[in-house]
């Protein structure tokens, strides 16, 4: 791969890291941090991030464990220099590397290293509402340079693949990996904190995630309503940031009864609400993954879902770990809401296999996933190139 020492080590991989310091880097940014602690715990791997020009370093939970490159550019310059123009190359903020991965759809222009992009969704392209006018910008862009420029393409879930193949991205590049996480389980005094902090004392509905159109609170809290009167049915807690789209408000409506909206809250206060919480309800109309969901059946939370999307894959064939109903069928998340609720016993079977499943989808068994690929690639690159995808050290303007 290159004339390195024979202590170093086989593979010096870049990773583009901008998404840390967007103002929701979202779950998209704590998986790619995983993943890239999983990698840089392979003695095989060097690992080193690539940003734009930034005076601080992101906030601590986003605050990437490697070291990490700056460009001189700050990011909207840096992505259209990237977009537009093919420059700079990445080398010459990183040195040489043998790949890039490209985490978050912005797509470097290389001198030499093939790039291997990860494709998280491509929910815009089928339904424009679900991102900003300058968002579907970006994104198509990062989709058309995918499709000309990435040696290989990673996807999250089955969902995702088929959709990239759909849109035109050569089956041949695409490579199903699942995002892993190495998830603590609550303690009692987190637990009980979160309870306390919230006033949340007996049974209560989670919902966790950033707000934004697609994440289908309407529709949630339409299903949740549905359970019964303001004094019949359990709280809904919502947690997270505020995205973009209508406002919290608008979706929430004036009945707050019954309602908390926590705001986004520390690791240990989240692991505590998903310990605690009777069901966790993610109705989602179109997700990549989905890590709330595996977030809280890591807890041993039983789970709703939605049905025909990249969610219902997080949580197994067998439907164990709870119900995947369509998103769009409020009476039918009421339904499965009123289910687990109201039957105690099969929470608790849900939760137990949801917990086991959580098992499967750990830091390590991604990283090694990734670096499955990243040395396939390097391998393909050094022999020849592939059709459809710029030959290295090959003009990729």
């Amino acid at each position: 791969m290159s004339g390195r020492a024979a202590e170093d080590p086989d593979l010096r991989v870049a990773v583009t890291l901008e998404q840390c310091w967007h103002r929701v880097p979202g779950g998209t940014a704590r998986a790619t941090l995983a993943a890239v602690n999983g990698l840089s715990a392979l003695p095989s791997v060097e690992v080193i991030g690539v940003a734009a020009a930034h005076r601080q370093p992101p906030p601590a939970p986003w605050r990437p464990m490697v070291r990490v490159e700056h460009s001189l550019l700050p990011r909207p310059v840096l992505y259209e220099a990237w977009h537009r123009l093919r420059g700079p190359r990445l080398e010459r903020i990183t040195g040489p590397v043998d790949v890039v991965w490209a985490s978050a759809m912005a797509m470097p222009p290389t001198a030499a290293a093939p790039v291997v992009a990860s494709v998280h969704d491509l929910a815009f392209l089928d339904d424009s509402s679900v991102a900003t006018r300058r968002g579907l910008r970006f994104f198509r862009q990062s989709v058309e340079l995918v499709r000309r420029h990435a040696a290989a393409v990673v996807c999250p879930s089955d969902a995702t693949a088929a959709d990239c193949v759909r849109h035109g991205i050569d089956p041949e590049r695409v490579r199903v990996v699942p995002w892993g996480l190495d998830l603590p389980a609550a303690t009692a005094a987190e637990v009980d904190g979160a309870r306390a902090r919230f006033g949340l004392h007996g049974p209560f509905v989670l919902w966790v995630g950033t707000v934004e159109p697609r994440k289908n609170l309407p529709g949630l809290l339409e299903a949740w309503r549905r359970l019964g009167t303001p004094t019949e049915r359990p709280p809904l807690v919502l947690v997270g940031p505020v995205g973009w789209g209508p406002a919290l408000d608008e979706a929430v409506g004036s009945d707050r009864r019954g309602l908390v909206v926590t705001g986004f809250v520390d690791p240990s206060t989240l692991r505590g609400l998903y310990a605690a919480a009777t069901v966790f309800c993610y109705p989602s109309s179109a997700e990549g993954f989905g890590l709330p969901v595996l977030e809280a059946m890591a807890q041993g939370t039983p789970v709703v879902t939605s049905a025909g999307t990249a969610t219902e894959e997080v949580l197994g064939p067998d439907g164990g770990a709870g119900f995947a109903v369509p998103p769009s069928d409020h009476p039918a998340i009421t339904a499965a809401l009123a289910r687990l609720l109201d039957d105690p016993a099969l929470a608790e079977r849900c939760g137990r296999a949801g917990g086991l499943r959580s098992e499967h989808y750990s830091e390590d068994r991604t990283a090694r996933a990734l670096a499955t690929v990243f040395t396939d690639v390097v391998s393909r690159s050094s022999i020849d190139g592939r059709p459809g995808v710029a030959r290295p050290g090959a003009d990729q303007s």
